[in-house]
């Protein structure tokens, strides 16, 4: 999972700076390293594998009596559920609607928690990135979403989301804002001066 050091960070902010000097929107970026912890996952999985212990065995020519049977079981369970805590295996675990469900449920979390919501002509626009989940979305108040189509958005998160994949956040994120600003500056122009939300890197 990539990191991003502080010459990064000033690089993204300032080309948030600079796109807000062309358009009334204002951009919000939050980079989040996973959307959940998913410890549920593992547990769910080390469990239905100690369950079919049984069924395993009766199609082998081992068989284990009722105290052996359940010791197997319960250390089937324990070794299972501890090996399958490793990150990397974990995310592997997950199914892909959950991951994306989750990325999105954060998402909206922190659209709101960013005040995105509460700009004066509601012109508040997210880029969240969820790396563990190779999860992008854009999020537009109303002041832009009715200006700006879904699809046009669908196309700038499909780069970003390629950029991600292949571990160069940093650089996606330049391109996405910097597309996001050819955007808005035609759509939402700049008419006066202001900065009602930050433009560093919100990383959670």
């Amino acid at each position: 999972m990539s990191l991003l050091n502080q010459q990064q960070l000033e690089t993204i902010s300032n080309a948030i700076t600079e796109v807000e000097k062309q358009t009334d929107a204002e951009l919000v970026t939050v980079l989040a390293r996973k959307s959940d912890d998913y410890l549920y996952i593992p547990t769910l999985w080390a469990a239905l594998i100690a369950l079919l212990i049984p069924l395993v065995l009766r199609f082998t020519p081992f068989w284990l009596d009722g105290n052996e049977l359940l010791w197997a079981q319960w250390s089937t369970f324990v070794v299972l559920a501890c090996v399958f805590r490793i990150p990397f295996i974990t995310l592997r675990l997950v199914p892909k609607s959950t991951k994306r469900w989750r990325a999105a449920s954060l998402a909206r979390r922190q659209f709101l928690e960013n005040n995105l919501h509460c700009t004066k002509d509601q012109t508040g626009i997210l880029i969240f990135v969820s790396e563990a989940e190779h999860y992008v979305e854009i999020i537009a108040d109303r002041g832009i979403s009715q200006k700006v189509d879904n699809l046009i958005w669908a196309k700038i998160i499909d780069d970003f989301t390629r950029q991600v994949k292949s571990g160069d956040t940093q650089a996606g994120f330049i391109k996405c804002i910097q597309q996001c600003g050819d955007l808005l500056k035609q759509h939402a122009p700049y008419t006066t001066e202001k900065n009602e939300l930050p433009n560093h890197l919100v990383i959670i």
